[in-house]
């Protein structure tokens, strides 16, 4: 350590960091179990036990609360995991390197768009009168559709939207690991005749299985933690049916009605449910392929 000191004060900010915004909040968790009073604070308001817990679990929209969010993030998943996987193996076979640059920029930009920016460019493409998808629609004869206001559109248009936006950055991580493979196996396959096909499916997907397991098992632990903001800035009241979740719940109920026992409760009942499947997706995936975090 005397050593490398320089290094080591490096890692001091970002240690901080989690310390001070991570590690210390934790403690005031102890919230979902007290009547919250503001002028007694955390440690001085009642203690209630799990009376908070068991209003949510009682609350007539518990199911479908919890149904929504498992529904959409699992769409997410399933159709969002392998597509940057994909696009990876795709930009990897590209020999051009300007074309290459390009494919890669191109993919690549939407991440940069901010949520509110992004759903503004989706609330206008899907515009009932004037959207795009509309004028399209209208161009073939067919009638004009109101997608936002459609609640069996709704997990479409999240779900698909956040692919063409995230799919560029996440294949990133992939890039990386292809580009650790030791290239005389790709020599080796050319002697042996393989085609591409082939060194794709002997060379490539196995030595990205590692970082393609770890990257499924923290998608997994974030099933129930799927972002609010976009969730909430697409919500209207035709598609709130499908599109409200817990976190779009916990704020209206808990947040803007001031009830912050309610909404710490039900935070720390999505983080348990997160904690447990990651748990056991770690512990399958260890089991399984012998690769996992931890």
């Amino acid at each position: 350590m005397l050593k490398h000191w320089q290094l080591h004060l490096l890692v001091i900010p970002p240690l901080l960091f989690f310390l001070i915004f991570k590690y210390y909040p934790m403690a005031n968790a102890v919230l979902a179990f007290k009547d919250y009073n503001v002028i007694k604070g955390i440690w001085g308001s009642p203690w209630v036990g799990f009376r908070n817990f068991e209003l949510f679990f009682e609350n007539p929209m518990f199911w479908t609360l919890v149904k929504n969010t498992i529904l959409l993030s699992g769409f997410l998943l399933l159709a969002g995991f392998p597509i940057p996987i994909l696009l990876a193996l795709m930009i990897n076979e590209i020999r051009g390197g300007r074309f290459k640059r390009f494919v890669q920029l191109v993919s690549f930009a939407p991440y940069f768009i901010s949520t509110v920016v992004m759903v503004s460019i989706i609330m206008l493409f899907l515009a009932p009168r004037l959207g795009f998808a509309n004028i399209a629609l209208n161009f073939f004869g067919l009638e004009s559709v109101n997608f936002l206001g459609e609640p069996g559109m709704f997990r479409s248009i999240y779900v698909w939207s956040d692919i063409w936006q995230t799919a560029g950055y996440s294949a990133v991580i992939y890039l990386a690991a292809l580009a650790g493979i030791d290239p005389t196996l790709y020599e080796a396959a050319k002697v042996d005749g393989a085609s591409r096909f082939q060194k794709i499916r002997h060379i490539d997907l196995p030595g990205i299985v590692p970082t393609i397991v770890i990257i499924l098992i923290l998608n997994v632990g974030n099933v129930m933690a799927i972002g609010f903001e976009k969730v909430y800035l697409l919500q209207n009241p035709l598609n709130i049916v499908n599109s409200e979740i817990i976190a779009t719940y916990v704020y209206r109920i808990g947040l803007l009605n001031a009830n912050y026992s309610f909404a710490t409760a039900v935070g720390l009942f999505n983080s348990l449910i997160n904690l447990v499947l990651l748990l056991t997706v770690n512990g399958l995936a260890k089991r399984i392929t012998n690769n996992s975090i931890w």
